[in-house]
């Protein structure tokens, strides 16, 4: 099994994009049974939240449902759990190497080095833009996960 898990900020926007984007990739594919997708945070203001009104808004307008997710922040046992914990911006990924154990360090990337086309490193934060912003994020997101789905496709199913 192949677990991957998707941090931002808040995990109320980026991060369960990812998170819902991915997972139906992974449906489309039939993976269901050979992987696990969850989505976090690195700050904890929204634990137990829904994703915001507007993520949820932009990601359903492409066939995506976010209701039923709820914001957590990183744990400890994330860094045990999880293959691949991919992060939304430099921030993010500065966080969590300071938060994880030496020897899980290698499985934190970013997420955007699987959208190579885009020559950009972060997804922008939304949060604070207009709904614009979401279908950028949207854009960012649908792009890194195909990449991200094809590499563990070569990397552990073939």
């Amino acid at each position: 099994m192949v677990k991957v898990l998707f941090v931002c900020l808040g995990n109320i926007c980026r991060s369960p994009t990812a998170d819902a984007v991915f997972k139906k990739l992974v449906e489309q594919q039939n993976l269901c049974d050979r992987m696990l997708v969850d989505s976090a945070g690195t700050a904890g203001w929204h634990i137990g939240k829904a994703p915001d009104s507007r993520t949820q808004t932009a990601a359903h307008k492409r066939g995506y449902d976010l209701s039923g997710l709820r914001a957590r922040q990183v744990a400890l046992t994330d860094f045990e759990q999880f293959d691949y914990i991919l992060t939304m911006d430099e921030n993010n990924y500065s966080d969590l190497l300071v938060l994880a154990p030496v020897h899980h360090q290698s499985k934190i990337g970013m997420f955007l080095e699987h959208a190579p086309q885009f020559n950009l490193t972060d997804v922008p934060d939304p949060y604070y833009d207009g709904v614009d912003g979401f279908e950028i994020v949207l854009d960012l997101v649908e792009a890194a996960s195909a990449g991200l789905l094809e590499h563990i496709n070569a990397n552990h199913f073939s």
